[in-house]
């Protein structure tokens, strides 16, 4: 008997230009089918069978009326409209983890995760949010100094409290309050117990280096560039806070710092105010779009009592 020729699978049938009901979980199954060009390989990493996930496909075929794939003897090819699909499937999946995400965190106002960078004094406005929503989970995290930025997007932090700068594209920042900025030194510095230096003071002497810093943030704290137009001495390259001022004790450079920073605690420092410069700004950010219950709770309460209240060195022993 004569093998009988393959009929040409049917085309899917038209759908009512109205109807924009899509099973985000077909589409899904597109973009893998779409990622591995083949519906074996696709239907291996989505735990499917072939002939399951080959349905699914053309249920969404239907849907749209459309054919998105060509079925090859080697696999699958995009058809001139799966091209045009692809990227807009992909878009429509991830608007939707994103409204998940945050249909969830809406849904979910108990919780609250709130970081702070060293010697920032969060406890005041912690404590008020804690009296206020007492069924609330209010904790705190110290980051370090790199990581503030990508805590808050990654939704490790809701809140955080930083010191500029910092990029701050998609956070909303407010600025809670300013710290003067002070020169740091080994007690035996020549610039030791002046009552304030200015940047000129400064020439020749080194400035530590940190790995990997954004450009802006050493720029700051380098006072960089210099009136005088001179490159700023190299220090050695440290990666942590306590690093610098052990560099500084020990006499191979000076320090730019905040005035409420840790060094206070060393008594082989001491500080120098420095005139003429922008000060520290301390801010709070959060996710530009995040408007929950907690966090708009803790931007009022931390508007109203984190407001600075450092101790001067010299009230500190310095």
């Amino acid at each position: 008997m004569p093998d009988r020729a393959r009929e040409p699978e049917p085309e899917p049938d038209p759908v009512p230009a109205q109807m924009t009901d899509l099973d985000l979980r077909l589409v899904r199954y597109f973009t893998v089918v779409a990622e591995h060009g083949h519906f074996g390989r696709a239907a291996h990493a989505l735990h499917l069978t072939q002939p399951s996930l080959s349905r699914q496909v053309q249920r969404l075929e239907q849907q749209l009326g459309v054919r998105l794939l060509d079925r090859t003897p080697r696999g699958t090819r995009l058809t001139e409209a799966g091209e045009v699909f692809l990227p807009r499937a992909r878009a429509l999946l991830g608007s939707a983890a994103e409204a998940t995400a945050r249909a969830r965190a809406a849904a979910e106002p108990s919780r609250i995760v709130v970081g702070y960078l060293t010697a920032i004094i969060v406890t005041p406005a912690v404590r008020e949010l804690r009296r206020r929503h007492p069924d609330a989970d209010v904790r705190s995290l110290h980051l370090t100094w790199h990581e503030s930025r990508q805590a808050l997007l990654d939704r490790r932090v809701d809140a955080m409290v930083a010191r500029l700068p910092f990029p701050t594209d998609g956070l909303h920042v407010t600025v809670l309050y300013d710290e003067p900025r002070v020169l740091v030194v080994p007690l035996d510095h020549r610039l030791a117990g002046k009552e304030s230096v200015t940047v000129d003071d400064l020439a020749g002497e080194p400035m530590p280096r940190v790995r990997g810093s954004d450009p802006a943030w050493s720029a700051f704290w380098r006072l960089e560039p210099r009136p005088d137009g001179l490159p700023v001495p190299d220090g050695p390259y440290v990666d942590e806070v306590e690093d610098k001022f052990e560099l500084v004790a020990a006499g191979q450079t000076v320090l730019v710092s905040a005035a409420a920073s840790g060094f206070a605690l060393r008594p082989d420092l001491t500080s120098v105010p420095l005139v003429g410069v922008e000060p520290s700004h301390v801010v709070l950010a959060t996710r530009a779009d995040d408007r929950g219950r907690l966090v708009t709770a803790f931007r009022k309460a931390a508007r109203t009592h984190l407001t600075g209240g450092f101790v001067p060195p010299e009230r500190a022993g310095h």
